[in-house]
């Protein structure tokens, strides 16, 4: 990672399809380093959508894209190796527990001696004491904490979230406030998507507004004044 040669995450002329329906245009984004960008948009806008070509999850029709310097279509090994990702499912085994699916996970991303780090993150997240829990014990909260764990174990240097705060509860929306700003003031960069505009402009360095198979940006100002709330709220409505 080296913040003066590469961007955490750029896409040029980026384009994808679903059928004959186009959700992403010529789109272009560059995420800097030590940067939360929180992206705003209405259902279908695209926001899942990007967050999972930017993860590898789905391939884009056009256009170039890439991680932390690795270009998704040349280098999609590399980029995996530097992203952690929160979507909508946990990507976690329901009949291991919390601690036994970290292991599993801090293998295969090749860390050598998973068990002091698994110990690291569920203290993170505040799930120590539910370790030795099957997942499908765990409360929705609880079990998306723990899906938060498994993305950050390996320190990956770009977090990719997808509404991460769907399911929390306000103690566990605090917890992932603190960690995004600590992974932040790390150097480390979050893409993040929200249908809470309180909680997006309270956790972001900048906000993009998708709408019409592009990111906006209403203001180049601070996310969280609220000249910026107004420009975000008249994309959000149809104007700019």
């Amino acid at each position: 990672m080296n913040a003066s040669r590469v961007k955490a995450a750029q896409a040029c002329s980026l384009e994808k399809s679903f059928g004959e329906w186009p959700v992403l245009w010529n789109l272009d984004l560059s995420v800097p380093w030590g940067e939360t960008l929180v992206l705003f948009g209405a259902n279908g806008a695209g926001k899942t959508t990007l967050l999972r070509i930017l993860a590898t999850h789905v391939r884009a029709d056009h256009g170039s894209v890439t991680v932390a310097g690795y270009n998704l279509s040349t280098r999609p090994e590399e980029v995996r190796r530097r992203i952690g990702v929160v979507g909508h499912r946990s990507l976690l085994y329901d009949d291991l527990t919390c601690r036994e699916n970290l292991i599993y996970y801090g293998r295969l991303f090749g860390l050598k001696n998973p068990k002091p780090r698994v110990d690291e993150v569920l203290e993170m997240v505040r799930l120590s004491d539910r370790s030795d829990h099957r997942v499908r014990t765990l409360s929705n909260g609880m079990q998306k904490r723990a899906a938060i764990a498994r993305a950050i174990l390996h320190q990956p240097d770009v977090l990719l979230l997808d509404e991460p705060e769907t399911g929390l509860d306000q103690e566990s929306v605090a917890i992932l406030g603190t960690l995004l700003a600590d992974w932040t003031d790390s150097g480390r960069s979050v893409v993040m998507s929200t249908h809470d505009l309180d909680l997006g402009m309270s956790w972001g360095q900048r906000a993009g507004v998708l709408r019409g198979g592009k990111v906006y940006f209403p203001s180049e100002g601070s996310i969280r004044t609220s000249g910026v709330r107004q420009a975000v709220t008249e994309v959000l409505e149809g104007g700019r």
